[in-house]
């Protein structure tokens, strides 16, 4: 409809227009079933490394991309244009302020430019990467090189409320657009269709933050998408103050899509006693006994007859002498005769009512032996007793609950002393450390100072995180909404609890807020300008406090107080981690093919291989006929007529797990690749060529 309506403003008869346009009107307004929504023109990237040349396509800087021309020459500072669509208009540009583009779903073919690093785990092969680019080109890219493989995604899009602060926060679309939802719906359906491609589709888990703007139309997509997923929806008060909005409740919670794939779930963890505060009964730190008689549901001698039979106690009432065979319905109870000197118990409620026991006769002999049934109170024939269900007989038998003695009746007596309580929480959150303001905005002011307003809790993420990664200690984790970079700080903080490996992906683009970009005009400066770039969200808000929370100071350098809560993790110790820095760069096709880009690509191998180590780099223009990496674990052929050579260096290098082969034929390949078996190899640069030359729409 959006492009409708473009061109029924261009009709110059006004006639025609006003009755082209009831007639549209008309068809908007009849029902229609699903989610339905605008597939609207591709989105751009700014390619601001890239020269600009005849027949580029080019933007001006300024905006967001909507308009776009074909340079068709090139004369001193001016571009001579043409514009890309139906009224190709002839327009001059100066070439300071336009920029070449890239639209969504042209084949693109990306590198990774190193940024910075930072290196606080000397001894540690973890490396965490944060990705400055349009996160679209950046899942493509990702899609390359863990397709399948990522155990969880973590995202916090823009909720599209069209504030101003960062664009990806929230004003992704003008508030006044008509289409404001649905071109919202446009650029995270592109982005979730890739992000489902890395998804491990046997054990992974998508977890989409939202408020109430979009929250529907999002549960739509999602169901669409992810129809073999099984998806939940978790309520979560970030402000328990409230965000006062006029005429309308105050705003305390958002939403938290969880999207399971194959045989992910959350696991029961040991949590706070805010989780625990409206469970009825609570959870308790304590060996659960079970009451043998049934309540609830079926629970008369009439539902199970096999499950009414007597028990006998000694005289004192502290020892199991017998069970008794169970009676049939038409056999009363009472003409059942207790042997002389025992205690005869029924199954028998206070109203006279006959109960049933839980456990079958035998099963009940089964756990006396094993010393897993008590006896309470003294109380005749109304002597209650107690059991352990299967879940608790595991506790003890796994050492939870270790067994330091044994009762008067037979039964266990354990040390429940260290024994924290594992549960997995309802749907509707109010955990006091998911405060974004106490835990996020001041956290991060208190890093890096006022450069960011409203990030997540830290302990919102951790907590979230944890449910799904604490059984994968070498998860790797992807964020492509990365914002102030919360979600590093999380993984870093779940690794520092239990020695995880776990490894974390961000990507952020580099916008500057609505703020820095007035005052920045007004200097004369533009997107792309050093002086502009460095305001940017990546690498003036997430870079900085990547660095700081890994390096344990502010940005003053500065230690940083107080412990992460719930641990005894001090904040200025940081992490025993190590982060790169990386901007997604773009390569010129044809010069790749000629086995030109080894430079570029080599950080780009390196992450292909798994990040493991710190990112290589060559020393001039020279490539070597081959590198045996071994702090990477990986190798690369780049020299066809060195295979030989290369394979007497290889002998007995099974620490090499990812190898890159530079060879021209399919064939040559796989003949060179067959002795490697116990590595992953690939063939460069077809490899890579054949990937990205595919439309990804498509």
């Amino acid at each position: 409809m959006a492009v409708i309506n473009d061109l029924i403003d261009r009709i110059s008869d006004p006639e025609l227009r006003r009755r082209i346009n009831d007639e549209v009107v008309r068809l908007q307004q009849q029902k229609k079933f699903g989610l339905v929504f605008e597939e609207h023109l591709p989105e751009a990237t700014p390619l601001y490394d890239v020269p600009i040349k005849v027949k580029s396509l080019v933007a001006r800087k300024d905006g967001y991309f909507k308009e776009f021309f074909r340079v068709k020459r090139i004369e001193g500072n001016v571009l001579f244009c043409e514009r890309e669509d139906d009224s190709h208009e002839q327009v001059e540009l100066q070439k300071n302020e336009a920029v070449a583009v890239a639209l969504f779903g042209e084949p693109i073919y990306p590198y990774l430019k190193p940024m910075d690093a930072v290196k606080n785990a000397p001894d540690s092969d973890l490396w965490h990467t944060l990705i400055e680019a349009d996160n679209y080109h950046a899942l493509q890219l990702l899609v390359y090189l863990y397709g399948g493989m990522v155990d969880c995604i973590y995202v916090d899009p823009p909720y599209n409320t069209g504030a101003k602060d960062w664009k990806y926060n929230n004003d992704y679309v003008d508030s006044s657009d008509s289409y404001r939802h649905s071109k919202w719906l446009s650029m995270m359906k592109k982005r979730l269709v890739l992000a489902k491609k890395l998804l491990n589709p046997q054990n992974s888990v998508l977890i989409v933050t939202i408020d109430e703007k979009e929250y529907l139309r999002l549960g739509c997509l999602l169901e669409e998408l992810f129809p073999e997923a099984r998806i939940q929806m978790v309520s979560s008060v970030i402000n328990p103050a409230g965000v006062s909005r006029g005429g309308e409740f105050a705003r305390t919670d958002e939403y938290l899509y969880i999207v399971m794939l194959g045989d992910a779930s959350p696991q029961a963890l040991p949590l706070s006693n805010d989780w625990r505060g409206n469970i009825k009964g609570g959870y308790k730190d304590k060996l659960r006994w079970n009451g043998l008689q049934r309540s609830g549901t079926a629970v008369l001698r009439t539902d199970r007859p096999k499950m009414f039979y007597p028990i006998y106690l000694n005289s004192s009432g502290d020892k199991i002498i017998e069970v008794g065979s169970d009676i049939p319905l038409d056999v009363d109870r009472k003409s059942v005769s207790c042997p002389k000197g025992l205690i005869q118990i029924w199954p028998i409620f206070p109203d006279g009512k006959e109960g049933r026991w839980r456990l079958g006769r035998e099963t009940l002999i089964d756990l006396i032996d094993k010393h897993y049934v008590k006896i309470g109170k003294l109380r005749g024939e109304k002597t209650s007793l107690t059991y352990l269900a299967k879940g608790e007989q595991q506790k003890v038998e796994r050492g939870d609950f270790p067994i330091i003695g044994y009762a008067a009746d037979g039964s266990i007596i354990v040390d429940e002393s260290n024994y924290e309580a594992k549960f997995i929480p309802g749907t509707q959150w109010w955990i006091s450390s998911h405060d974004a303001t106490q835990q996020g905005t001041k956290q991060l002011n208190a890093i890096i100072g006022k450069r960011f307003d409203f990030p997540k809790s830290v302990y919102a993420v951790h907590d979230v995180l944890h449910f799904f990664v604490v059984n994968k200690p070498n998860a790797l984790i992807v964020d492509f909404f990365a914002g102030s970079g919360t979600t590093l700080q999380a993984v870093n903080l779940l690794n520092a609890e239990d020695g995880g490996h776990r490894r974390c992906i961000m990507v952020t683009n580099n916008e500057v807020s609505e703020f820095e970009a007035k005052a920045l005009r007004k200097k004369g400066y533009q997107p792309g300008d050093e002086e502009w770039e460095k305001y940017g969200i990546a690498r003036y808000v997430n870079w900085p406090r990547t660095v700081c929370s890994i390096e344990g100071h502010d940005i003053n350098g500065q230690p940083l107080k107080g412990n992460y809560l719930g641990s005894d993790i001090p904040m200025q110790d940081g992490f025993k981690a190590n982060a790169k820095y990386f901007k997604l760069g773009f390569l010129d096709k044809n010069s790749v093919a000629a086995y030109r880009q080894f430079h570029e690509l080599l950080s780009l191998l390196w992450m292909k291989a798994g990040a493991i180590g710190e990112c290589p780099t060559l020393k001039g223009k020279e490539i070597p006929e081959f590198l045996i990496l071994t702090e990477n674990k990986m190798a690369i052929l780049t020299e066809e007529w060195a295979y030989a050579k290369f394979m007497d260096e290889m002998k007995d290098r099974q620490d090499i797990k990812t190898v890159f082969l530079v060879v021209d034929s399919e064939i040559g390949f796989r003949e060179m690749a067959a002795p490697l078996k116990w590595a992953k190899t690939y063939q460069l640069y077809k490899d890579y060529l054949e990937n990205f030359t595919i439309n990804y729409e498509k």
